[in-house]
């Protein structure tokens, strides 16, 4: 059975990363490329802000919400893991990097939630 300090740990995690990411994203909006590949920015953009939906879901009952949070752990991998091997190839920026870099951390920590949190059957 998981504790409570496992239940507040994957509470505060899914919460802040919510609200960390409801703050970072919005801006990229107006940073957005003029190329062809506008529409792919603006979905990835918006697919991240509702996935902040998701990480306040989990926050408020994370035994419930379990289920939800390997997807979370993934929505993290898919930005962070590119966008840090191509920082390692040179082909993008240290701004990106450091961001995908939070997300890795992020991506961890759910991953963390979820296996504390494993011995809990929801009900």
């Amino acid at each position: 059975m998981p504790t409570e300090i496992d239940t507040r740990f994957a509470r505060r995690l899914f919460r802040g990363a919510a609200i960390y990411g409801a703050l970072v994203l919005p801006p990229m909006y107006f940073i957005a490329p003029s190329d062809a590949h506008l529409p792919a920015y603006l979905g990835f953009v918006g697919c991240a802000l509702v996935f902040q939906w998701v990480f306040w879901i989990v926050g408020g009952d994370p035994l419930k919400y379990r289920a939800l949070m390997l997807p979370s752990v993934a929505e993290k991998g898919v930005f962070a893991i590119p966008a840090l091997a191509l920082f390692a190839l040179g082909r993008t920026d240290p701004v990106t990097a450091f961001f995908a870099s939070i997300d890795i951390l992020l991506g961890l920590g759910f991953f963390v939630a979820w296996r504390r949190t494993s011995a809990h059957r929801a009900t």
